[in-house]
């Protein structure tokens, strides 16, 4: 009896023994080169893209901006002739004076109006269909803004100077006045993308601790004041990047130019995008097109280092 008990607790030792799992196998060279690989091939597509459609495109347009380059010639290789002309091109700089104005207007005021919004969106605290009704403009194509906003515009249809007429008695020549060109096309950038920056204000706001507005409270602070010592210095990261967003894409305007006012009157309204696609497309200079674009590229570089270096937006005041 103790016999077949031993014998069956020996079986079972043995049997557990023989359905152990096996230890792990340490990973030689070889599985780590099959890992690597898998990780190339799951990288090619955005890799291919990013050469296709990025890196070839503006390493062709660095070479043509020392050519002279027609669409149905070869381009000839002519060095520094198009940086000369460049420097001399009256019509350039005025161009780049214009996207000057035209970008101080809309981000001063775009991101002016966005922090005001955000900031009483979040003390109401709305809910979310709010926020999504405010990002609605922003969606909607550049081309569609410029045609609904021409019309209600317009001097003699719009319903804008119908208003305006009732009240002073005469319209505004919103599109065709070179007081108002500028003005009116940062008006409308600005109304594209308010939402979308206020939403992003919006998400900055809720990052910051109540606890550093109770405290403010507890010592007496206005709203005025807690908004300038608090909520300022913490929203610069956000803000800075909010400022970034919007002078690289007011600097590259140019759907609701080209619909609204074709750069007039008299040149009044022609940004620098809109110089280029003329040089481009109807003049066919390709070459002097391309070192305006690689002179644009640099200065959005340029400025983009320098608003990063001043505002230290890498550093939080919640540090």
């Amino acid at each position: 009896m103790v016999t077949t008990v031993q014998d069956t607790s020996a079986q079972v030792v043995r049997g557990s023994a023989t359905t152990a799992p096996p230890p792990p196998r340490r990973r030689g060279p070889a599985s780590r080169r099959n890992d690597t690989w898998v990780a190339w091939l799951l990288v090619a597509p955005a890799v291919l893209g990013f050469g296709v459609f990025f890196a070839y495109p503006m390493l062709r347009g660095v070479y043509l901006s020392f050519t002279e380059f027609h669409i149905l010639t070869p381009p000839v290789w002519t060095g520094l002739d198009n940086v000369r002309q460049l420097l001399d091109d009256g019509r350039f700089w005025h161009s780049l004076g214009v996207t000057a104005y035209f970008v101080v207007l809309s981000v001063v005021l775009g991101v002016g109006v966005s922090l005001i919004t955000a900031v009483v969106l979040h003390r109401l605290g709305v809910n979310t269909t709010v926020r999504g009704l405010m990002i609605l403009p922003f969606l909607i194509s550049g081309v569609v803004t410029a045609l609904v906003w021409t019309w209600m515009l317009d001097p003699q249809l719009g319903i804008v100077n119908q208003l305006i007429t009732w009240i002073t008695g005469e319209p505004v020549m919103f599109f065709s006045s070179d007081a108002w060109a500028v003005p009116t096309l940062a008006a409308l950038n600005v109304w594209k993308t308010m939402g979308y920056n206020a939403v992003l204000i919006f998400a900055g706001l809720q990052t910051i601790p109540a606890t550093i507005y109770e405290a403010g409270r507890i010592d007496g602070a206005s709203e005025f004041q807690m908004f300038r010592s608090l909520t300022l210095p913490l929203l610069r990261p956000i803000l800075v990047m909010v400022v970034v967003l919007n002078v690289i894409g007011a600097t590259q305007i140019f759907d609701i130019v080209q619909v609204s006012t074709k750069g007039g009157p008299a040149d009044a309204s022609l940004v620098l995008q809109m110089y280029i696609y003329d040089k481009a497309f109807g003049q066919f200079d390709f070459g002097y097109a391309a070192t305006m674009s690689l002179a644009l590229f640099l200065m959005l570089v340029a400025v983009t280092f320098t608003q990063m270096r001043m505002a230290r937006a890498s550093e939080s005041d919640t540090n």
